[in-house]
C-alpha cells in the first residue's frame, strides 16, 4: 500500500525522461515513415497504431523495456507496415487477401439485412450515419457503404450519374 501513490524519485525521474525520449522518438519515426503510419485506412494500419501505443507505454512504464528496444520494436512495426502496404500496391491478389472490400448496407430506401448482419451493423447505426450526413429521410439516400476503413459513407439520391453507376455495380457484385 505504501507504493500505491509514489514509488521513488528515481522511478519518477526515469518515467519523465523515458516519456520525453519515447515521445520524441515516435514523432521522428512517424515523420520518417509518413502519414500512412497513423491513418485509419484499414485493419493493418489500425493494428500498427494500437501496437505503437502499447509498446510506447510499456517502454515508458516498465523498467524491463529499455528505450532502444522499444523504439526498435516500433521501427520494426513501421517497416512491416511499409512492406505490407507496398506489396498491396504492387499486387492486386495480395491486396485482396489483406484488405476488406466495401459493402453496400443500404440501397435505394432499403436496409440490406443480409449485408448488415454480415457486417454486424444495426439499423440505428445506419440512421445515425444518415443524420451525420445531414439526411433525415431515408428516401433521400441512394446508398450507404461500409468502407474498408469501417467508416459509413452516405451517398445521397442526387449524387452524379458516375457515382450512381459505381454503386449499382457494387450492389451487383455484392449479391
Amino acid at each position: 500500500m505504501d507504493k500505491l501513490f509514489f514509488d521513488s524519485w528515481e522511478t519518477l525521474i526515469r518515467i519523465v525522461i523515458s516519456s520525453i525520449l519515447v515521445y520524441a522518438s515516435i514523432v521522428i519515426l512517424l515523420k520518417i515513415s509518413g502519414k500512412r503510419a497513423t491513418s485509419q485506412l484499414n485493419n493493418f494500419d489500425w493494428i500498427v497504431t494500437v501496437m505503437m501505443g502499447s509498446i510506447g507505454a510499456s517502454t515508458v512504464i516498465l523498467k524491463s523495456v529499455p528505450i532502444v528496444e522499444g523504439m526498435a520494436s516500433i521501427g520494426m512495426l513501421l517497416l512491416l507496415q511499409f512492406g505490407v502496404t507496398k506489396l498491396a500496391t504492387k499486387s492486386d491478389k495480395f491486396a485482396s487477401i489483406i484488405l476488406s472490400d466495401p459493402a453496400i448496407v443500404f440501397y435505394q430506401g432499403q436496409f440490406l439485412r443480409d449485408a448488415m448482419t454480415k457486417e454486424r451493423l444495426t439499423e440505428q447505426e445506419l440512421m445515425c450515419a444518415m443524420r451525420e450526413a445531414g439526411v433525415h429521410d431515408p428516401a433521400n439516400v441512394l446508398a450507404i457503404v461500409l468502407e474498408s476503413d469501417a467508416k459509413l459513407t452516405v451517398l445521397k439520391q442526387n449524387e452524379d450519374s458516375d457515382t450512381s453507376q459505381t454503386i449499382k455495380a457494387l450492389v451487383k457484385s455484392q449479391f
